[in-house]
């Protein structure tokens, strides 16, 4: 068995999704509705390998799918970024 280091040399932090349940005004309920029916808002997080919160984006609507709540928070100029320059490195997602 490979030490855990080794299996993940490269790897710079996870990066996740998960959707909190919410109260929204019924007009807004579609939007937010997830394909499982809950009404939730999406949260996208990263963390370093040491566990520590490096990035965190809420508010998108459940029924966003993780594709675009990703591309908003690279996109942003204070969003997540995977470093320059570094090669064979990755965030675990």
């Amino acid at each position: 068995m490979f030490p855990l280091d080794f299996m993940c040399q490269g790897c710079l932090g996870a990066l996740d999704d998960t959707l909190i349940d919410v109260t929204v005004p019924e007009i807004d309920k579609a939007w937010y509705r997830t394909r499982k029916g809950t009404i939730s808002v999406n949260v996208l997080a990263a963390c370093d390998r040491s566990m520590r919160f490096i990035n965190m984006l809420t508010g998108w609507e459940g029924s966003a799918a993780d594709a675009h709540v990703l591309r908003d928070v690279v996109c942003r100029d204070d969003g997540f970024s995977v470093p320059h320059g570094r090669i064979n490195t990755y965030y675990y997602a």
